[in-house]
């Protein structure tokens, strides 16, 4: 008995659109993306956007980013010593803060916001009341910043994200196709990526466009 041979795949790298006008807004979003727009009227020059990882919370800090000019790092990365230095940027983002390493580095780093009236962006999977900080003060003054929360998507933004997501790669595919995957996956961005990259590899090895059966296994390979 014969088989035939697996198709041989090369994966050409693809990149997302990340500026805003390609951010998708629905209700589970909007006031995240309502809070970089509001910016440089930001009350006390700092901000908090919370959201799962694959929300979208990096692209809108992103999108922050270019328009500031801000310098970016990850609260892992944030110490006492260089403080002087990133506050030195004027405007910076820190992501991830549910990592932080050094929480009187990052503490010093707000204290500075006020009295440099510098401009930071936070970032965290978890609403900073909830992440488990040492430090009463540092606790308590994350608590006090204007906070934006990206709650998982709806049926419309999960849909749109999906269409999106297969036109970033230069794939089309059928409304039903789309609305059979929204019922059957997990509910978050993340998911909905996933779901793109493996039904777009299982379409190049067998050199056929994404169909409800490719799109079925690929549901069936991620455990959905």
């Amino acid at each position: 008995m014969t088989t035939t041979p697996e198709q041989l795949v090369f994966e050409l790298p693809h990149r997302a659109a990340m500026g805003l006008e390609d951010f998708l807004v629905s209700d589970s979003n909007a006031a995240a993306v309502n809070l970089v727009d509001r910016w440089p009227d930001w009350p006390i020059g700092a901000a908090v956007i919370v959201g799962a990882k694959g929300s979208g919370k990096t692209h809108l800090a992103n999108v922050w980013l270019t328009r500031t000019g801000a310098k970016a790092y990850t609260a892992a990365e944030i110490s006492r010593e260089a403080v002087p230095s990133i506050a030195a940027a004027g405007a910076v983002l820190i992501e991830d803060i549910q990592n932080v390493a050094d929480e009187a580095a990052l503490f010093h780093l707000l204290n500075l916001v006020r009295e440099q009236r510098l401009q930071i962006l936070l970032t965290a999977d978890t609403a900073p009341g909830d992440l488990p900080i040492s430090l009463p003060d540092f606790r308590s003054r994350l608590k006090a910043l204007p906070l934006a929360t990206i709650d998982p998507p709806d049926d419309a933004l999960l849909r749109a994200v999906l269409v999106k997501l297969f036109a970033d790669r230069q794939l089309s595919v059928e409304p039903h196709l789309v609305d059979y995957v929204i019922v059957r996956m997990e509910r978050s961005m993340l998911a909905a990526e996933r779901f793109v990259a493996g039904a777009d590899r299982r379409a190049l090895v067998l050199q056929r466009r994404v169909t409800r059966a490719i799109a079925a296994a690929t549901l069936d390979a991620l455990g959905y």
